[in-house]
């Protein structure tokens, strides 16, 4: 087999190299329903990308040295078709199936090649200039020629996504944001009857001296372009993926395996100790008073507590955030005099609940190369880095010294996107590329969770923040981190339960009291038993921009189900085709009730017990802003 497939190459190569004339390519997926065509013209690289016979992208652009002219040399082509096992993620086992054209380029005296591969989900680009002499700054510029009559999304930092927009608005709105003028990614394109469209990057790792890819609108001729300043040396020089995905559904492009596919293997030989998992979080409970009168603050009694609440729940992890030090200069923290880290370590070690500590850059210099063995010699498991900014070169080095300290690394405050680096360093747990719940004390609304989980997580895992239970004392303003508008915190507990499983993450940070989740553990039933990060299976079985969304995934035999519905409500169909034949399973139904809503009465919830089978349709009755859960299990 591996004979015949190294034969078919040297075919290809050979007809390419003797009997064609080296301007013009076309390379079909795997399955053959994505075609891509790259040719030059004007001594140009551009390309072409259809789908079932359908122009998706337009004649477009490809550059990396600005305005040179550009020669093919040679030309060949090959198909890979494997499989490969992540560290943890969406799935167990990855399927990486595609054919990638490399062509070897002249780009006036500067030798490299440009690698294209095409998936039957989409298609992706990357340049490699060679060792040598090169000048030492240029711009990377991909064009694309998308369809202008869809509806454009986009993420905007840490707020609500942007979209449904047109073509000529997304202009405009670039027109009036006068202080970036650039759009973050992914965009999404909406097209009737047309697949979805987003683009991204991917594999940001390997590549040096760049900043991370936005877009510009351009005006002259009805195109998005990518122009990112590089830095160039002598040595040999990988840009990141350029990435076009394709999905018939908004949420197939979630679940797309492309942006992983593309990006470095594993650098981490030994990965034991990179554990997933749930943790608790004191940042949100500030302000909040017990049923027994104990107010929770910063303080070695508030943090007992939600290490013995962790212990007796089987949560991983306990999240202690800022204001744990007073003050730092390079190679010291001064702790601060509200409570004794030293005991809080000491509790937690003998509970066996691991702690990650946050650390906010802004508050001094510390240094990285003392911050993680710091770190690492308090025991600590992980670290939430905060104030990192867009620097791809600084969170690449922080995310391999924490790895080198065996620590599990959460990014927060506008971080790099760093799509696909959970597989090359997979103790890069999560990140909050999103508008985190609460975030800056706003709170968001139902419509916002949905297209974040159907935009913002295109690129990977995302710390949201969501499974809050105590949610009519948040919206009353009885903590000192919550939402500066009362009554503006718009969900169900039950679509609160239902968002931890929706949003996929290395670490499913939950931030609300202890006696929060104690008061409703019929419904914490649900988080607490969902494995974080050691699915085998995941789907996404609706999705409806602005209006829906419902996950399944699965762990071993074990199906877990999360789906949400906007300030609207309604009802979906889950139909349980994926179950076996034959095997009946028990499940337990988490759920609003007939009264539920998620302005008047949030809390109002309701758990039942059931059993279905394979072919069953389950109807998800969901209030205005509700949720519906499952976990469903097979009878012994």
């Amino acid at each position: 087999m591996i004979q015949k497939f190294l034969t078919i190459i040297f075919i290809i190569s050979s007809l390419w190299s003797c009997t064609k004339p080296l301007d013009q390519f076309n390379l079909s997926s795997p399955q053959g329903n994505v075609s891509l065509k790259i040719e030059l013209i004007d001594n140009k690289l551009n390309y072409q990308v259809s789908q079932e016979g359908t122009s998706m992208i337009g004649v477009s652009e490809l550059e990396i040295l600005c305005n040179a002219k550009v020669t093919i040399v040679d030309a060949l082509e090959i198909e890979q078709d494997t499989i490969w096992r992540p560290v943890w993620g969406q799935q167990s086992i990855v399927h990486d199936n595609y054919k990638e054209l490399q062509l070897d380029i002249d780009i006036e005296g500067v030798k490299g090649k440009l690698l294209a591969r095409v998936y039957n989900e989409g298609v992706a680009f990357r340049f490699i200039l060679n060792e040598g002499e090169k000048p030492s700054e240029t711009i990377f510029k991909c064009e694309y020629a998308l369809p202008e009559q869809g509806n454009f999304y986009f993420t905007k930092g840490e707020t609500a996504p942007i979209g449904p927009i047109s073509f000529k608005e997304v202009g405009e709105f670039l027109e009036q944001d006068k202080n970036k003028k650039k759009i973050s990614l992914p965009l999404l394109v909406e097209l009737n009857d047309q697949p979805f469209i987003a683009l991204l990057e991917s594999d940001l790792f390997a590549s040096k001296g760049i900043e991370s890819m936005q877009l510009i609108n351009s005006d002259m001729d009805g195109k998005m372009v990518s122009l990112n300043k590089v830095k160039l040396s002598k040595e040999k020089w990988t840009s990141p993926w350029r990435v076009i995905l394709f999905g018939d559904k908004a949420g197939d492009l979630v679940m797309n395996t492309v942006p992983i596919n593309l990006a470095t293997p594993c650098k981490i030989e030994d990965t034991d100790w990179i554990k997933p998992g749930k943790t608790l979080w004191d940042w949100r409970v500030h302000g909040y008073t017990a049923p027994d009168g104990f107010t929770y603050g910063i303080d070695n009694e508030s943090y007992y507590r939600f290490i013995d609440f962790a212990a007796e729940t089987g949560i991983e992890y306990f999240l202690i955030d800022d204001a744990w030090y007073k003050h730092v200069t390079k190679g010291h923290f001064e702790l601060s005099d509200k409570l004794d880290l030293d005991k809080v370590i000491a509790y937690a070690a003998d509970k066996e609940v691991d702690l990650i500590l946050y650390y906010d850059r802004r508050h001094g210099e510390y240094g990285d190369e003392e911050l993680f063995p710091y770190y690492q010699s308090l025991g600590m498991k992980g670290i939430k880095y905060g104030f990192m900014g867009n620097k791809p070169d600084f969170t690449r080095e922080a995310i391999q010294k924490s790895a080198t300290s065996k620590l599990l690394i959460d990014f927060h405050d506008g971080p790099v996107p760093f799509t696909g680096m959970r597989r090359t360093y997979p103790n890069a747990i999560t990140r909050e590329y999103c508008h985190a719940q609460q975030d800056s004390r706003r709170a968001f609304t139902p419509e916002t969770f949905i297209n974040m989980a159907l935009i913002n997580a295109i690129t990977g895992p995302l710390d949201m923040n969501n499974g809050n239970f105590d949610l009519i004392g948040i919206n009353a303003g009885l903590r000192q981190k919550g939402p500066r508008k009362p009554n503006s915190y718009l969900s169900t507990v039950a679509s609160e339960a239902a968002r931890t499983l929706i949003i996929f993450s290395g670490l499913v940070c939950i931030p609300d009291a202890p006696e929060a989740y104690a008061a409703k553990a019929d419904l914490f039933e649900f988080i607490q038993k969902m494995p974080v990060g050691k699915w085998d299976e995941s789907r996404i079985l609706h999705s409806k921009l602005g209006e829906y969304i419902s996950t399944a995934r699965r762990h071993d035999k074990e199906w877990f189900i999360g789906s949400v519905y906007n300030q609207k409500g309604g009802t979906l169909g889950i139909e349980l085709d994926f179950l076996e034949e034959g095997q009946e399973y028990e499940v337990t139904y988490y759920e609003d009730t007939e009264d539920t809503h998620c302005k008047s009465n949030p809390e109002a919830y309701q758990v039942k017990n059931g059993s279905v089978r394979k072919g069953d349709i389950v109807n998800a009755v969901m209030a205005p802003g509700g949720g519906h859960c499952m976990w469903i299990r097979p009878k012994n």
